[in-house]
């Protein structure tokens, strides 16, 4: 096999694939959204131009076969000139249930980023909610442990290229991918954060003595009201104060836990959202 300035390289052109996995982005750089954007800026900074540039044109050739994305471990194989598949590995620290306990933790008491991720929004400010932990969101020079079955012994190759320009194009359809490799899926997450709410400060949840939750309510057994079951309920002068008005419009459906209910392929909260909100409009017009 010749060898180039840069190593081993196959002279050859890669075998055609059919139904290989094809990166949307047909020419320029990789990335839409500020949290593939942050991963892509990582490798650029790690990696060889040129290596990076043949990958680009991999991925969007269509050479990788597949992709699997678990906790700490990506896995692909990717169809290059010889006609067996090169195996890809690329391994990142998975945190351990300790570290996404205190990750969960310090995402629940900020009310603006718990909200934003429960509503499948990936803020910016979640990088330095993990700075702050101590644990990384975005692996560093040498957080990612990269290897491929070919015999390019450059780093990293075109294979391996290929598949993170993929997995970037992955985050940008779904950034919890993000914390799925580091080790915490997405509905795990959600259903902490939702459990979390308003109990880890002094000013929000209902065991701390301030300003109850906006959602706290009292759950009286039905046996202590079968007395009133039939009575005209509780009279205006018993409600309590009216909602904060700060509160999200939608922040009901933030609580509640997401039905297995799709419309056109949309979940059927965020169908919701938008009546909640434009319902909350018109009180405040």
């Amino acid at each position: 096999m010749p060898a180039g300035r840069d190593g081993w390289f196959e002279a050859a052109r890669p075998i055609r694939v059919d139904g290989g996995i094809r990166a949307r982005s047909k020419r320029g750089s990789i990335g839409e959204q500020w949290w593939s954007r942050r991963f892509v800026d990582v490798l650029e900074l790690i990696c060889d131009a040129g290596r990076l540039s043949r990958g680009r044109a991999y991925a969007r050739r269509g050479q990788v076969l597949d992709l699997d994305l678990g906790p700490g471990l990506v896995k692909a194989r990717v169809q290059g000139s010889r006609p067996e598949p090169y195996d890809v590995r690329v391994r990142i620290t998975a945190y351990g249930a300790d570290d996404w306990a205190e990750l969960t933790g310090a995402l629940g008491a900020r009310a603006v980023h718990r909200a934003k991720l429960l509503a499948g929004e990936m803020p910016p400010e979640i990088e330095d909610v993990f700075e702050q932990c101590g644990l990384p969101l975005f692996p560093g020079e040498r957080g990612l442990d990269m290897e491929c079955s070919c015999p390019d012994w450059g780093f990293p190759c075109k294979h391996l290229s290929a598949v993170l320009y993929l997995l970037a194009e992955a985050f940008d359809a779904d950034p919890f991918l993000v914390l799925a490799w580091r080790g915490m899926a997405r509905d795990t997450l959600l259903d902490a954060l939702r459990h979390t709410g308003g109990q880890t400060g002094g000013t929000g949840g209902g065991t701390g003595g301030g300003t109850p939750a906006p959602l706290d309510v009292t759950d009286v057994p039905f046996a202590e009201r079968v007395g009133d079951f039939y009575d005209s309920g509780v009279s205006p002068a018993r409600l309590g104060p009216p909602a904060d008005p700060g509160s999200p419009s939608d922040l009901l459906l933030r609580a509640l836990d997401p039905p297995p209910v799709k419309a056109r392929h949309i979940p059927l909260l965020d169908l919701l959202r938008p009546a909640y909100r434009a319902f909350a409009a018109e009180e405040d017009a």
